[in-house]
């Protein structure tokens, strides 16, 4: 094949999970905007949540990249009845795991915000929108595990559908529940959550409907037909995969939880502005993560075809893709960034640290676009010990000691917090190409 059609098969396979990734992060965006028109304690109030509500979900997102990783390479390999079984088993064990978190986080979550540095302006607050959030997580994984496994196979338009009809159910009920308009209650923060909730319940009936197509690779009809069960062999083969992906994604909350606990002790004002410039962060890694699943389905299905060399070349032009946007949303920080932070605050104090942070995220967007897509090519390839080992070295050790010399030690506040998180998305971008660039990871077997 011709370079140029790899490219036009990674973009009609990238741009529905790029966009699913984008209006995701957008409604996270707007999440925050709308809130902030309560105060900056409610800005800093949500963003508290953000630590704890991943840790809650780790599990899930590890499972999720493993069964991507299993559909993409039994769909290479032409083996529907595997593939249908991997979704059924990890969808079985999904919902096993879900009722113990579910109960951890709600009934320990006063102890969980005050560990992420919660406050007297911000504890109740965070405390109210937590406990709703995490309440209705059961409806977020069902709709997580269903596009993992439709992503795996290929259907990537099914996951942006959902994502983008629920990003937009998130953000009407934003504008009902949180200031009461058209006759809603006015819920404050506690309407932000439920407006979430919502937006994940519609996902998963749409999700769920995505398996009873005819078309679709993985589907209900097919599991009866055959009478597919969940099966061990399966489970073993996602614990084996998940269990790595699950200690690296604890390793990288342990540097994200120091980072977010540092800044919180820095005030609330300082909270704030730190935590648009994560969502804002969020909006870059919304990209990267698009690209990846692009990238996760392609070279997984050219490994399962035994098609090494093409899982080589699709890694490649993924990253040059994502190489592209990093470059544009570089731009659309330098030119906008202050703009943007001034739609969240009215203070000049903020404002000007809110500029700083955009100059940092214009250096870190180049680099973390491009590593998550590397990241990507690996895991879809079974080599997660290796990300394993490079989120230990790059986030828990790098970040979390750059940012407490800069910020403990030499008194740099926000300035380095953000050094820390530089740090760490240099480290990982240098280690994770280098791995790629070797090649051996095609030879890998799952």
């Amino acid at each position: 094949m011709e370079r140029k059609v790899y490219f036009k098969h990674a973009i009609k396979m990238a741009w529905p999970s790029v966009l699913e990734s984008f209006f995701i992060a957008m409604a996270g965006l707007i999440d925050t905007y709308m809130v902030s028109a309560l105060g900056s304690y409610a800005v800093a109030a949500v963003g508290l949540t953000n630590q704890p509500k991943f840790i809650g979900f780790t599990i899930f997102f590890a499972i999720n990249v493993a069964v991507s990783a299993l559909v993409a390479r039994r769909k290479g390999e032409r083996d529907k009845k595997l593939a249908n079984e991997a979704l059924l088993t990890a969808f079985v064990i999904t919902m096993v795991l879900v009722v113990f978190i579910t109960f951890i986080m709600v009934y320990y979550a006063p102890e969980l915000l005050r560990f992420s540095g919660s406050n007297k302006d911000t504890h109740q607050p965070a405390l109210i929108y937590f406990r709703i959030l995490m309440g209705g997580m059961v409806f977020g994984t069902i709709s997580m595990v269903i596009n993992a496994a439709q992503r795996g196979s290929g259907n990537t338009q099914i996951a942006f559908t959902t994502n983008l009809v629920s990003s937009l159910v998130n953000i009407l009920f934003n504008y009902l529940l949180i200031g009461g308009n058209f006759g809603f209650p006015k819920l404050g923060v506690a309407g932000a959550a439920l407006a979430t909730v919502l937006g994940t319940v519609v996902a998963t009936i749409m999700s769920v409907r995505s398996l009873f197509k005819k078309d679709s690779f993985v589907q209900i009809p097919y599991i009866i037909k055959e009478r597919i069960g969940p099966r061990l062999r399966t489970g073993k083969r996602i614990a084996r995969l998940g269990v790595n992906l699950l200690v690296e994604n604890l390793c990288v909350r342990v540097g994200f939880m120091t980072t977010a606990l540092m800044a919180a002790s820095l005030g609330t004002d300082a909270f704030a502005s730190h935590n648009v410039g994560m969502n804002l962060l969020s909006l870059c890694f919304a990209f990267a993560d698009g690209m990846q699943v692009a990238a996760v389905a392609l070279t997984g299905s050219s490994l399962g075809a035994g098609k090494k060399e093409n899982a080589k070349i699709y890694g490649k032009v993924c990253q040059q893709l994502g190489f592209i946007i990093s470059v544009i949303l570089s731009l659309i920080l330098l030119i906008f960034g202050e703009k943007i932070f001034r739609l969240y605050f009215k203070e000049e104090h903020i404002v000007e640290t809110g500029i700083m942070i955009s100059r940092f995220m214009m250096i870190i967007a180049l680099l973390q676009i491009s590593q998550i897509i590397y990241g990507g090519c690996l895991r879809a390839a079974g080599d997660v010990k290796y990300t394993l080992v490079v989120s230990i070295i790059s986030v828990t050790i790098i970040r979390t000691s750059v940012t407490y010399i800069l910020v403990s030690l030499l008194d740099m506040g926000l300035r380095g917090i953000w050094l820390g998180i530089l740090a760490d998305q240099f480290s990982r971008f240098v280690l994770m190409a280098s791995r790629f660039n070797k090649g051996k990871w095609v030879n890998i077997k799952i």
